[in-house]
């Protein structure tokens, strides 16, 4: 068992949709938070984008995947797919 797959406990975990699968083992996964502006106390959303990595490319775009931070892999690329939530609906 590898570290991406959770043998470490207290590691990062974000959940977020695949917007890319363009990429040989590597997936971008988009996760939205909403949080209370500083200033004016609105709640905002807002957005960021991962590199994960992708073995076997079984992740396709629109997913809703579970992510977790471990070792790098390239220069932009520190996170793993650990496990799949949710599969993207067909139209």
């Amino acid at each position: 068992m590898t570290q991406a797959q959770g043998a470490v406990k207290n590691t990062r975990t974000l959940i977020g949709r695949v917007v890319s699968d363009k990429r040989a083992k590597t997936v971008t996964v988009l996760v939205e938070r909403r949080t209370k502006h500083e200033l004016y106390g609105k709640i905002v959303a807002r957005s960021r984008k991962y590199h994960a990595h992708d073995e076997k490319g079984e992740y396709k775009m629109g997913d809703l995947v579970e992510i977790a931070e471990g070792r790098p892999v390239s220069k932009t690329k520190a996170w793993y797919v650990t496990r799949l939530i949710e599969r993207a609906r067909e139209v």
